[in-house]
């Protein structure tokens, strides 16, 4: 006879004879559960095994609960603590975890529906790009990825039209509700193809998921209801400057360019509370090209970049660029980006020459995303923090914080 666990008996038929594998939890009233990180089902028995042991046995399902149990195997424990039972049962990790994996099937799907190969590629590598404000976990000579774009645009060049992966990140001294040093990315690249096209994907997908996961493509956010239902609302960043901190066009470019610090602050007061009070989200598109990163500049208006960001319920979901192809800007970006960390007094990664030989080849059109899974997921429960959305945040690494933190 198979072992079920106490999750797999809500289909079984009422007066079904089975076996049931678990772990015991004692009631007040004297008799027993058994448990696993998902549901815990009465058991009555005439004998109640220890508190925390892992048990076989056979019982009759009756009333949602097993009657005339029969215990055929008792494992005791060493130990008189349960916190990793308790934390995914109790705290739920163990439901989030299950509703995780449905999304990450989902999404799957959703990319190879329609033509995209997923992928695979390095997560130790020789550069991990040379952003001012992202700082890399080193890693035996390498370095952890801080994204996978450089791998996955040298498979552009080679000519795969449409790819996607999932991928782990690393970032040093990422941590707090909606940061964790390590977290779960998916990329991916349209070949021939602009930003627009990104953007719809980048809609219609979190629409998926959100469907997918809450039936609704809505999502209930710390209190707060938020629309996700294609097409979003498109807000340039001059035009929510105009409106939240009330500078225009050339003040805001010229802050860019010459004040960043001031530039982020009003971004993080003015800017994004504003984005967080709308009922629906939003794709905020044209950044300032100095902060283009690996996006092409606008043909029509250089001073801005093919860049957006969307925003739901004042989360940053996701980083798309229309890609930069040119070979010898890139290589330009680069230099300037290495003498920026170099002044900054932040360690200066080596530039990737494969990544900028590939660039040479010719890399095609294209548009490309990053969407943060852990943070969309966590939307998707309702939960307040990515790491409850996750089997082990940064906290788990800190055992003297372990019951505060919940994990």
């Amino acid at each position: 006879m198979t072992v079920l666990a106490p999750s797999d008996l809500r289909g079984v038929i009422p007066e079904t004879r089975v076996r049931v594998g678990g772990r015991v939890r004692r009631q007040p009233h004297g008799g027993f559960q058994i448990a696993d990180a998902f549901e815990a089902i009465e058991a009555v028995s005439e004998t109640t095994p220890s508190e925390g042991c892992l048990v076989v046995v056979e019982g009759t399902v009756r009333n949602d609960r097993l009657e005339s149990v029969r215990v055929l195997e008792q494992h005791n424990p060493l130990s008189t603590s349960f916190h990793e039972s308790a934390r995914l049962l109790d705290r739920g990790v163990g439901r989030s975890l299950r509703r995780r994996a449905t999304v990450l099937r989902s999404m799957r799907a959703w990319f190879e529906e329609r033509g995209f190969v997923e992928v695979e590629t390095p997560q130790r590598v020789p550069s991990p790009g040379l952003d001012l404000h992202l700082d890399a976990i080193a890693a035996d000579g390498a370095y952890l990825i801080t994204s996978p774009e450089y791998q996955m645009k040298r498979l552009l060049v080679g000519g795969m039209p449409r790819i996607f992966q999932f991928t782990h990140c690393f970032r040093a001294d990422e941590r707090g509700p909606l940061h964790n040093s390590e977290f779960l990315m998916i990329e991916w690249y349209r070949a021939f193809s602009g930003i627009d096209d990104v953007i719809a994907d980048t809609e219609a997908l979190i629409a998926h998921v959100a469907m997918t996961a809450t039936g609704s493509q809505s999502l209930h956010w710390r209190g707060r209801t938020v629309s996700v239902m294609p097409p979003f609302q498109r807000i340039s960043v001059l035009e929510a400057f105009e409106r939240w901190a009330h500078l225009d066009r050339d003040s805001v470019l010229s802050m860019a360019a010459s004040d960043e610090d001031t530039y982020f602050r009003l971004l993080v007061e003015k800017v994004e509370p504003a984005l967080a009070a709308l009922p629906h989200a939003v794709v905020l598109h044209g950044f300032p090209s100095v902060h283009a990163s690996l996006a092409r500049c606008c043909p029509k208006d250089p001073m801005v970049c093919e860049r957006f960001e969307v925003y739901a319920g004042g989360v940053e979901l996701c980083n798309g660029f229309g890609e930069l192809t040119d070979a010898r800007e890139q290589r330009m970006r680069l230099v300037r980006d290495s003498a920026d960390r170099r002044e900054h007094g932040k360690e200066d990664y080596p530039i990737d020459e494969r990544f900028l030989a590939a660039m040479e080849e010719g890399m095609p059109p294209s548009g490309g995303n990053a969407l943060g899974v852990d943070r969309l997921i966590a939307m998707c429960l309702g939960v307040a923090s990515i790491g409850q959305a996750m089997a082990f945040p940064d906290d788990w690494l800190n055992h003297d914080t372990r019951d505060r933190a919940g994990v």
